[in-house]
């Protein structure tokens, strides 16, 4: 595939998976032995891995929508730094509905292979998040 097509996949699964909530199209989207690297959490594989993934954060913040800030292809991969923004009306792990409006920037490199995502690598700016929704006192706040 081309730069320009593994960019556009990117592009449409953030649009239609993420922002639209159509979990329906995972497999569209990832291969079957698909593996995930989050900093700071554990390895996830396979494609359950990422519906629950998405599951949990869009009933966390059904308004939630991603935008992809930049983006950049070099052969098999595509990098992008991302925000999310959303306002927490569901429960986040434990963390209950806050009724706050946050926003969670982060950057991922995807592979693909096939035209279907195979790795993903990404940081998410997890402390600003816990910060926004009152969980993690923010650090010379009154």
């Amino acid at each position: 595939m081309s730069t320009e097509t593994n960019k556009a996949i990117v592009r449409r699964f953030t649009e239609q998976v993420w922002n639209a909530g159509r979990l329906d199209l995972i497999d569209e989207f990832f291969t079957e032995d698909f593996v995930e690297y989050i900093v700071g959490m554990p390895s996830r594989s396979g494609r359950e891995a990422v519906r629950e993934s998405i599951a949990i954060s869009r009933n966390a913040f059904p308004d939630l929508k991603i935008s992809i800030e930049d983006e950049i292809a070099d052969g098999d991969k595509v990098v992008t730094r991302w925000t999310m923004r959303g306002t927490q009306l569901g429960d986040l792990e434990g963390i209950p509905a806050t009724g706050k409006q946050v926003t969670q920037s982060g950057m991922s490199i995807l592979r693909l292979t096939n035209a279907r995502i195979a790795e993903l690598w990404g940081y998410l700016d997890n402390l600003g998040l816990m910060q926004q929704l009152g969980v993690i006192p923010v650090p010379g706040a009154a």
